[in-house]
């Protein structure tokens, strides 16, 4: 946050917690935009600012605003406080839009007269040479305002003293008899700075106007009034300017104020308040939910089904089945295998290497069509609306809008990620070479037998019968190893169909995990880390308000 000068150290001394209150907003506002309502933010912002400007400037000068209605005899108090003919009253008041200020004790003030925007022709220091010598000096150290009508007619009143509403340290409103119940002072003013009850102080004037038996009664309806906009807090005087009564009773309520130095760290702490809680009650305190490991599948298989990762997992098994049986059947038929195009050929896959012996795949990610997209687009969403199902609608809105917001950049990360993956269908299982040798060598055993039986055929037509110079178990070796060779080939081809349909599927598993893994790595990327960022963003508001609120 930025460094506060002398002043701001001044008023956030003796344990106040104004510094941590502007930091938890300055916080807040921060994670705030693009997120809430941009006025709300930006008002916020603007009481930032406003209240570190206020903290550079004069901790010795209390600045003291009188607020009133036409008539209401605002600039007849304004005169009594300061002792001075200074504002014009009745119809004798310019209609400048001017605010008058009155200043005691002018040392560090200059800056903060600019910051309020009085100009020096409006200016009057207490102890100048139009001093009667009658000043109070429990004032030393005020700066008090004498505001326009707040009801004219001319809209530069009107901006006037909401301007200068916003920058004084404390507010006195005066009313009268006749229009205390002004639904336009109300609405417009008193009802909006409940929250800024500890700065304001209302002074219903004229007092003498009224009859002694009606006064309690009039004060009690104007109390009810203050306790209906929320300022129950208020303090209610009764004064007439004019005669000089209740006027004791408010210079000590303001020099109590001014003698404290604790009204403008209260007046900060007050706006701070109430833009803070502006802000939380569009932020909400509903707890985001975890995501939900099913919403997470249902995702990750959206972005699978759209990298066609099933059609290639099946073709891995299928390439595995189709190498495996071309090595393991039984050589006399296996060949008729040969004809058939591999599975990951067909996918237009990078085989690299031998054709007939796949080295290396690499996954092509086809672009993602219509139906894919929405599927995607519907995971996704349904994500992002459980995850902030307990959330306000702006944070609703904001993490939907950050978990959708790559959505242009899936097929580039599917493929990005699914290219460097090794699926598992290099070369043959180790048993499969095994297999095969013995296949050749049963078809080799199943020859020999063969021409072994011509021979002796040939031989026994030539010079009489033959005879076999061995035999197992009463059979001919040569007949032994031509019906060995044939029939042990078949069911070892048999059998290691079982075994490759086995393998097939342990490469298709391995397979699908590690393209699941790629998809996730990219899913993560795409949703899950966009919606963790907004999470954190929120977390990051409710703790800097809670700060600035607490």
């Amino acid at each position: 946050m930025t460094s506060m000068l002398d002043g701001a150290k001044r008023l956030v001394a003796g344990g106040s917690d104004l510094g941590p209150r502007v930091a938890g907003l300055e916080t807040a506002v921060g994670h705030a935009r693009g997120r809430l309502d941009d006025e709300l933010v930006e008002s916020a912002e603007e009481m930032v600012e406003r209240t570190l400007a206020r903290l550079r400037l004069s901790a010795e000068h209390t600045v003291i605003a009188i607020a009133g209605a036409t008539g209401s005899g605002k600039s007849s108090t304004f005169n009594a406080v300061t002792g001075l003919e200074l504002s014009a009253v009745g119809v004798r008041r310019p209609t400048t839009s001017w605010a008058t200020a009155c200043v005691w004790g002018d040392d560090g003030a200059g800056e903060l007269l600019e910051y309020l925007g009085i100009p020096a022709r409006h200016q009057t220091t207490r102890d100048s040479i139009v001093d009667t010598g009658k000043e109070d000096r429990r004032f030393h150290g005020t700066v008090l305002l004498d505001l326009p009508d707040h009801d004219s007619t001319e809209l530069s009143h009107h901006l006037e003293v909401d301007r200068l509403v916003k920058l004084a340290d404390v507010l006195v409103w005066i009313v009268d008899p006749q229009k205390y119940a002004d639904a336009a002072l109300h609405e417009r003013y008193l009802r909006k700075l409940a929250r800024h009850a500890s700065v304001m102080v209302v002074a219903l004037n004229h007092i003498d106007t009224v009859p002694l038996e009606q006064r309690d009664a009039m004060l009690a309806d104007v109390r009810r009034l203050m306790d209906n906009d929320g300022l129950s807090e208020v303090p209610v005087l009764a004064i007439s300017a004019r005669f000089g009564d209740g006027m004791d009773e408010l210079k000590d309520e303001l020099a109590a104020r001014v003698a404290s130095k604790k009204a403008t760290r209260t007046r900060l702490e007050a706006d701070i308040r109430a833009a803070a809680g502006a802000l939380a009650a569009e932020s909400g305190t509903g707890r985001p939910q975890a995501p939900p490991r099913e919403r997470l599948d249902e995702l990750e298989t959206a972005f699978a089904d759209a990298a066609g990762v099933p059609v290639v997992v099946e073709a891995v098994a299928d390439s595995t089945r189709v190498r495996a049986r071309r090595a393991t059947g039984w050589p006399l038929t296996s060949w008729v295998s040969r004809l058939r195009t591999d599975p990951l050929k067909k996918l237009h896959l990078d085989l690299g290497g031998d054709a007939k012996e796949i080295s290396g795949t690499r996954v092509r990610v086809p672009e993602v069509g219509p139906v894919q997209g929405a599927r995607i687009d519907s995971a996704v969403r349904s994500l992002a609306d459980e995850v902030s199902a307990l959330m306000t609608p702006p944070w609703r809105t904001s993490i939907r809008a950050a978990a959708t917001s790559r959505s242009d950049e899936v097929t580039s990360e599917l493929d990005r990620a699914l290219s460097s993956v090794d699926l598992g269908a290099r070369g043959l299982p180790w048993w499969a070479h095994l297999v095969r040798l013995l296949q050749w060598l049963l078809i080799l055993a199943a020859v020999a037998g063969g021409i072994w039986l011509v021979m002796g055929a040939v031989s026994s037509a030539e010079s009489g019968p033959w005879v076999d110079p061995a035999d197992v178990a009463g059979v001919p070796l040569p007949l032994l190893l031509l019906i060995a060779g044939l029939g042990l080939g078949l069911v070892l081809a048999v059998v290691s169909r079982l075994v490759v349909g086995w393998a097939a599927r342990s490469r298709a598993r391995a397979a699908d995990r590690a393209l699941r893994a790629a998809i996730r790595e990219v899913s993560d990327t795409l949703v899950v880390q966009p919606i963790e960022a907004e999470l954190a963003s929120y977390e990051a508001v409710r703790t800097g308000l809670n700060d600035a609120l607490r």
